[in-house]
């Protein structure tokens, strides 16, 4: 295992940094969260221009034929700049999902558009009343001639408001499956939802919405789960290096007493611990990625990750807050957005506590 990125993903993370810090400035940002809904289509635009929208999909739908660590090192940028972009949504979602279990008629229709930056993805995992979104329980999917049709809800779903087709997990026949189904459709509802860091979300409801079932071996539902908890570590990695990067940078600017405040003992404990789970953060992270994508099995570090994306995350960004006094909780200062997005990515898809009980129940107690 070798933690060094090839010179294509430094590359990758370079050229998204550049354009992320030049068209997502706190001002843009500022505008964007004043209007309806969290997205800038003209930055999606160039992101797809970049050839970065297609870096994990295939070549016969105009993709680089990139990793899934590919991905995980533009999901970082998305959190360094907390981007307003449904990167995560799109291709850690829905179109990675379509990639690995969608028919050749399916990945032509879905994600050339992806590529190309005219379509937008999304999946629904978490259902109401439901803390497993790895196991669907009301939602169901049921046989109809050659197509199938949805029922029931889901919450939370990343960028519903702005997607053309949603990943959706639904019990079959009793067994958990996933199924694609066109927002535009009939018997779909979507209805956005407010968010503590104004990123779009939505709840969606089916009553007999047609779908087409995404086929693949194994527990393809978890798999999806997996996938989507090591995303949003990504983006936690990103969003706690710039938040210690902004809290490191005010300490040693911001006096007291004829010194900068980051030579205070203090200060110093609270920034060192914030690195120590920084770091933290991103090997897990990491080591759950490259599993990932090396086709081995990542469920457990997926947990691990998370756990520490969840937890650790919590603690550097509430540091980068604290360090910075009463400017820590103006909002109209840029570390508020990341000590929101962390606290965020902290609960979506099962908080600390839950990734603790699912490692848990992972380990049998074995002969005594």
């Amino acid at each position: 295992m070798d933690f060094t990125f090839s010179e294509e993903q430094e590359t990758i993370g370079k050229v998204a940094r550049q354009l992320f810090e030049a068209r997502a400035t706190p001002e843009r940002l500022t505008e964007l969260e004043a209007g309806e809904v969290r997205f800038d289509d003209a930055l999606w635009r160039e992101l797809a221009a970049s050839d970065l929208l297609g870096i994990a999909l295939p070549e016969s739908v105009g993709g680089s034929g990139g990793s899934f660590l590919d991905l995980g090192v533009l999901l970082a940028e998305v959190g360094w700049s907390v981007a307003p972009v449904p990167v995560y949504a799109t291709l850690a979602l829905g179109a990675d999902t379509i990639a690995r279990h969608g028919d050749s008629d399916l990945q032509q229709r879905y994600l050339s558009g992806v590529v190309d930056g005219s379509v937008i993805l999304t999946a629904a995992l978490a259902e109401p009343g439901n803390s497993n979104p790895a196991l669907p329980r009301s939602t169901t999917a049921r046989k109809d001639g050659d197509a199938w049709l949805v029922d029931g809800a889901k919450e939370l779903v990343p960028a519903a408001q702005l997607a053309h087709a949603i990943v959706v997990s639904a019990l079959a026949d009793g067994e958990p499956g996933l199924f694609v189904v066109d927002t535009d459709a009939a018997g779909v509802d979507v209805t956005p939802v407010e968010t503590t860091n104004g990123e779009p979300y939505a709840q969606v409801t089916f009553a007999n919405a047609s779908a087409r079932r995404l086929e693949g071996e194994g527990d393809i539902v978890g798999a999806l789960y997996t996938r989507a908890l090591v995303g949003l570590c990504a983006i936690q990695v990103g969003v706690t290096e710039r938040a210690l990067r902004i809290a490191a940078s005010y300490t040693a600017e911001r006096e007291q007493f004829g010194r900068p405040i980051g030579s205070f003992q203090a200060v110093q404990q609270r920034m060192a611990d914030a690195f120590i789970d920084t770091e933290a953060i991103r090997w897990t992270t990491w080591h759950a990625a490259w599993l990932i994508a090396e086709a081995r099995l990542a469920d457990r570090e997926a947990s691990i990750a998370k756990f520490w994306a969840a937890e650790a995350g919590a603690r550097v960004v509430a540091t980068a807050q604290q360090v910075h006094g009463g400017m820590g909780i103006d909002i109209t200062y840029p570390v508020s957005r990341y000590y929101l997005w962390a606290k965020d990515i902290e609960l979506a898809l099962g908080s600390a506590s839950q990734q603790l009980a699912r490692l848990g129940a992972a380990y049998s107690e074995g002969p005594k």
